[in-house]
């Protein structure tokens, strides 16, 4: 049954698919084609964004450790080195973490990110997303694309350097 549903949903060009996912459907938390949740932060530059309104085209929020730290310096990297590509694709780009609003500037103006960087501290949008906890302290990497508002993708276990990579192939891929 719960193969027939994915197929009959692939078909409908409602799901492209999940890696890393446990059941192959959802994280525990989101499922395929549930709403991208109306929470909010303030990003590096300390203006509020409310992920909920990005309803049209498509919506990349990708979750990471600790700014700065090797591991989510190579992920962010691997997206602002392919920001091109999927600015071409017209997806826009969330990373969120535990950080404060100035961890985020410093990891941005560092690295030279060309996306937003959430601060998270409060953990309110890692609950949203039901991101599990790592150390009881920071977020797990994970990575959620929505297509129109609605949950197409994600990768419970989110590549550094790949990160990218596994983006682009996710909307390579016919619909």
């Amino acid at each position: 049954m719960k193969s027939f549903l994915v197929t009959s949903l692939l078909s409908a060009g409602l799901v492209f698919g999940a890696l890393g996912a446990s059941d192959g459907q959802s994280n525990g938390k989101l499922k395929f084609g549930d709403a991208i949740p109306a929470v909010a932060a303030k990003d590096q530059n300390g203006q509020e964004v409310n992920l909920g309104e990005s309803k049209t085209g498509y919506t990349l929020v990708y979750f990471y450790p600790k700014a700065m730290s090797p591991g989510c310096t190579a992920q962010a990297c691997s997206l602002r080195d392919s920001y091109n590509a999927l600015q071409e694709k017209g997806v826009k780009i969330y990373g969120v973490s535990v950080d404060t609003v100035e961890d985020q500037k410093k990891f941005a103006d560092i690295d030279h990110l060309p996306f937003q960087l959430l601060a998270d501290p409060d953990k309110k949008i890692i609950a949203a997303f039901g991101v599990p906890l790592l150390k009881n302290a920071f977020a797990s990497r994970q990575a959620y694309l929505f297509k129109d508002g609605k949950l197409i993708w994600f990768d419970t276990k989110a590549s550094t350097d790949a990160q990218a990579a596994d983006v682009l192939k996710v909307l390579a891929r016919p619909s």
